[in-house]
């Protein structure tokens, strides 16, 4: 289960937070990998859709994309701003809600926010809902040491990317890479895989 103290930072400031990711420049890196990999045109799922930015340049680009998001908050902001796309409900590490099965599933830095003993069932649970052959775009902001706390409570998981890399060893990693985001300009890890 997502951590609570950031479960109530993103229910507290989801407002705040929706207008700082539409502020930052557009993620360019992302999408390029995204447009590289993904399969097109393709049921595709964004887990951990925040406001709905990312899945709002899927749409736009020609994927059939349901956002979701483990905060009403969020996903309240998320339905105002892009109302002709699909956004639900649905809980990492479980995902219990999410129903079926995507040829794409993008998980955008969200993990770093589960406790570490929740991040391998999160994995296991992306790797789920992807179909056979499809491929699953996860990252997640590195942390070095010890877990973390921003000062609005959220947590920052500090863990090794073996960790996920475990969880997908009978997939074929198309791309691994421990970088800069151009939007965020924080540095992260991401990891795409294609499920056998």
């Amino acid at each position: 289960m997502i951590d609570e103290r950031t479960r109530q930072a993103y229910a507290a400031n989801a407002a705040a937070y929706g207008k700082n990711w539409l502020d930052q420049p557009p993620p360019t890196d992302l999408y390029a990998l995204l447009d590289r990999h993904f399969v097109k045109p393709g049921a595709t799922a964004d887990i951990g859709c925040g406001n709905g930015r990312d899945a709002a340049w899927l749409a736009a680009n020609g994927y059939d994309v349901t956002g979701f998001d483990g905060s009403p908050e969020l996903l309240a902001r998320a339905r105002t701003l892009f109302p002709g796309i699909r956004f639900r409900l649905a809980v990492l590490p479980q995902l219990r809600e999410v129903e079926g099965c995507y040829d794409n599933v993008l998980c955008e830095t969200v993990i770093m926010h589960l406790p570490v003993a929740d991040i391998a069932p999160a994995v296991q649970n992306l790797r789920r809902v992807v179909t056979r052959g499809g491929v699953l775009y996860l990252s997640w902001r590195v942390t070095e040491g010890a877990d973390q706390r921003h000062a609005d409570g959220r947590l920052y998981s500090a863990f090794d990317p073996d960790l996920v890399r475990r969880e997908l060893a009978d997939c074929t990693i198309l791309h691994f890479a421990d970088t800069l985001s151009l939007s965020s300009e924080k540095r992260i890890c991401r990891i795409i895989a294609r499920k056998p």
